[in-house]
């Protein structure tokens, strides 16, 4: 397991006050932060930018000495052990770096393995493999620089796995990828956690990719970690409504006043809303509590037809969302 334990880190930041004088101040990156990846687990580490998630995944590959608390991966110490370390961890970062464009895929795989110190026989045996895994070994003895960005990415996670880490960091992952590609990238991730049994840390923005992926989430602000939770459960923490949108031809006041005494019952909200053409009535009812076939059943006892029904559950993303217009304002 890989447990980070109360580790925070500070910079020192320049500050110009005059034409000739400077001054230096301390930015905690990342303060008092917890957790732990266990094998065969995807977690999220999410937050705005300059939330610390970058310094934490170089802290955890050992790029960067933690200030305070302490960081271990299996047991060894990711400072003193950082050797050991090294050969339990990668990282995979999105866009195009982290690759020599003049050398091939190959070449590249290799540079890399030999920096692990991995044998030479083993070596050509992984790189085969993880070329053929990738779909690159048409391409492995093409330039780098002839890649497309699709290839490029895949490239970048053979690269990440070519010394066959146990915890494997996805630093924006699809970033810029085509949604075909990056379907593929975020299925092979899955294989890896699930099927092959490796711890996975995720940042991503794309919250959409973190709700089908992490099994847990943690959100950072200003270095500090706020909410920790499965991502249901998150979202059930910061919103606690659904919202259910009926449209109907129409909204006899009757039916509209027999509904409003059913919603009280169930400390519901409701919204009526009329459609510019005036041919339909959307009625948009907020509550915690589960109350549409209560309220379909009332529309067929007054004989109204229902055009279309929406339920509408919270997101992830809408929760993240919410907690970063609450810290601004």
């Amino acid at each position: 397991m890989l447990i980070v334990d109360g580790v925070s880190k500070v910079y020192q930041s320049k500050v110009r006050e005059k034409l000739w004088k400077t001054t230096y101040k301390e930015v905690k990156a990342v303060e008092d932060l917890s957790f732990q990846i266990e094998p065969g687990k995807i977690i999220g580490l999410l937050g705005m930018n300059g939330a610390g998630k970058t310094t934490t995944i170089k802290m955890c590959t050992t790029l960067l000495e933690p200030n305070s608390g302490s960081i271990t991966v299996d047991g060894y110490d990711a400072v003193k052990d950082d050797r050991k370390v090294k050969s339990l961890v990668n990282m995979i970062a999105g866009g195009e770096r982290m690759l020599y464009w003049r050398l091939t895929g190959r070449e590249n795989l290799n540079y890399f393995g030999n920096l692990y110190g991995i044998k030479e026989a083993t070596l050509k045996q992984r790189i085969d493999l993880l070329l053929k895994e990738v779909g690159l070994e048409d391409a492995a003895d093409t330039p780098v620089e002839q890649y497309s960005k699709g290839m490029k990415q895949r490239l970048q996670i053979a690269r990440g796995l070519i010394n066959d880490p146990k915890y494997l960091f996805l630093d924006e992952p699809t970033l810029g990828l085509d949604a075909p590609i990056a379907k593929h990238l975020r299925s092979y991730v899955k294989t890896l956690a699930k099927e092959k049994n490796k711890g996975v840390l995720l940042t991503s923005h794309y919250i959409d990719e973190v709700e089908e992926l992490c099994d847990e989430v943690y959100i950072l602000d200003k270095g500090r970690l706020i909410l920790h939770d499965t991502p249901e459960r998150l979202t059930a923490s910061v919103f606690k409504e659904n919202s259910l949108h009926i449209w109907v031809p129409a909204l006899p006041n009757r039916t509209q006043k027999e509904l409003e005494k059913l919603l009280r019952t169930y400390h519901a909200k409701m919204e009526i809303k009329q459609s510019i053409d005036l041919e339909e009535i959307e009625i948009i009812i907020k509550t915690e509590q589960e109350i549409t076939s209560s309220v379909l059943a009332l529309l067929s006892n007054h004989q109204l037809t229902v055009l279309k029904l929406v339920v509408e559950q919270p997101k992830l993303e809408d929760a993240i969302l919410h907690l970063a217009e609450r810290r601004i304002g």
